[in-house]
């Protein structure tokens, strides 16, 4: 039943990761890696098609090999958390709301910006 609900999650990931391609204030590469997490505990073959796809799989390949993840996609994540998190803020009237709004947005942005680049990591194990 577990990998039952998992390959699902992942399924659902992947939808989100596709309409993340065509909205930008939808980020792709957290539930591309989502999904890839659901579908290695429950449906190697759907793992296997993630991998292997051309667009999704070095993302997904990076991310297990060495925990990071293309320049590219940070500066679109981090792009995308700030657009929402100015669309959000202009929206709420209450300072504190939108002072709360900031900080929480804030911890993703710092997360995204300590994570390796892809290219810097290879770039090093080339030259090792």
């Amino acid at each position: 039943m577990l990998k039952q609900l998992l390959t699902l999650l992942g399924i659902g990931f992947v939808g989100l990761a596709f309409v993340g391609v065509f909205l930008p204030l939808l980020p792709t590469v957290p539930f591309v890696l989502l999904a890839a997490a659901c579908f290695a505990k429950s449906s190697p073959r759907f793992h296997q098609w993630l991998i292997n796809n051309r667009h999704l799989g070095p993302t997904i390949q990076h991310w297990q090999s060495n925990r990071s993840i293309p320049k590219q996609a940070k500066v679109i994540a981090i792009i995308s958390i700030i657009c929402s998190a100015a669309i959000s803020i202009y929206m709420v009237n209450t300072a504190i709301i939108k002072l709360l709004i900031a900080g929480l947005l804030l911890i993703p942005v710092f997360i995204i910006l300590r994570l390796p680049n892809a290219e810097s990591v290879v770039d090093t194990h080339k030259n090792a």
